[in-house]
């Protein structure tokens, strides 16, 4: 089967031949519709969180991945050969970028009816960090104001959607190509940030949820109100400098989980969408890994075998 495969910190993934895997106890082999890529799959093969998440040489790309049961593993009860699923794989482990994948059989969740498998594939990591962020860090409240950057992004796109359906006024920076595509999804204002500094366009925020990090991570203390809390995703922020006036900061690292899974799987067959930036086959998986890199995607990057 063909993988894309990194094989050097550092190194551009290339797609390599390899063996299909085979399922031992407990696992499943899931023949791969699609898989999403990550930022946290460009951190991973560039070395940055190798103290982390080490990896073995070569080592396949990805962690979401949506596909169908092909093989039962030893001791395995509960999933039958064709059930749709997704799953997000152990970063250490990778495996998605792939036409198959060894999974643990604990780790599935039934697709989503709704959409295609392909589209799934991009709301594994994403959209369920987005759950943790609004109901489980910030837990908003309606009436609350919320600003989040990169409103277009695999997370901030979901978060736009959770936060508007638990009640708070959603606040977004967006370019302006992505205006009417965070519209749609729910932002009642969207802050041009190519021209605009976000601190002369909005205060008094109760939450904002930071992707980007940096100086935006600085700046969006200016907006917090007195208590206000600042959800760093990308790296921790400086929680004394927080402190210091008066506000709350947290990290959040998406923690694997399928009870929180099944929650955005039952949320998309309800209506909420995964937004997809491209689709592109596993044979320009290197090409679209290089374009995550660079970090304007505007929503998901989703790789089909």
């Amino acid at each position: 089967m063909k993988a894309l495969q990194f094989t050097a910190y550092g190194d551009t993934p290339v797609v390599n031949e390899i063996p299909v895997p085979v399922p031992g106890p407990g696992e499943v082999l899931v023949r791969i519709a699609a898989a999403a890529l990550n930022p946290l799959d460009v951190k991973i093969g560039g070395g940055y969180v190798q103290d982390f998440f080490p990896i073995t040489f070569p080592s396949t790309v990805g962690t979401d991945l949506a596909g169908t049961v092909q093989q039962l593993g030893p001791g395995v009860t509960d999933w039958h050969t064709d059930d749709a699923v997704i799953t997000r794989t152990d970063p250490t482990a990778g495996g998605a970028v792939a036409e198959y994948a060894v999974v643990p059989a604990a780790g599935l969740v039934r697709a989503p009816s709704r959409i295609p498998l392909g589209a799934a594939a991009g709301l594994v990591t994403s959209a369920a960090t987005a759950w943790q962020v609004v109901n489980e860090v910030a837990t908003l409240q309606a009436g609350q104001k919320v600003l989040v950057h990169a409103g277009a992004g695999g997370v901030g796109s979901w978060v736009i959607q959770l936060a508007r359906r638990a009640g708070a006024r959603v606040v977004t920076t967006a370019s302006p190509a992505a205006a009417e595509t965070v519209r749609k999804l729910g932002a009642e204002e969207i802050i041009d940030y190519t021209s605009v500094d976000f601190r002369d366009a909005i205060s008094d925020v109760d939450v904002v949820v930071d992707s980007v990090g940096g100086e935006i991570e600085v700046r969006s203390l200016d907006v917090l109100k007195p208590g206000g809390l600042l959800v760093s995703l990308p790296v921790p922020p400086d929680f004394e400098r927080a402190a210091a006036r008066g506000l709350r900061a947290v990290f959040v690292f998406h923690d694997s989980n399928t009870e929180r899974l099944a929650e955005v799987v039952a949320l998309a067959d309800e209506g909420l969408e995964v937004l997809v930036d491209r689709t592109v086959p596993l044979s320009n998986a290197a090409q679209a890994f290089g374009y995550l890199a660079r970090g304007h995607a505007k929503g998901k990057v989703i790789v089909q075998p």
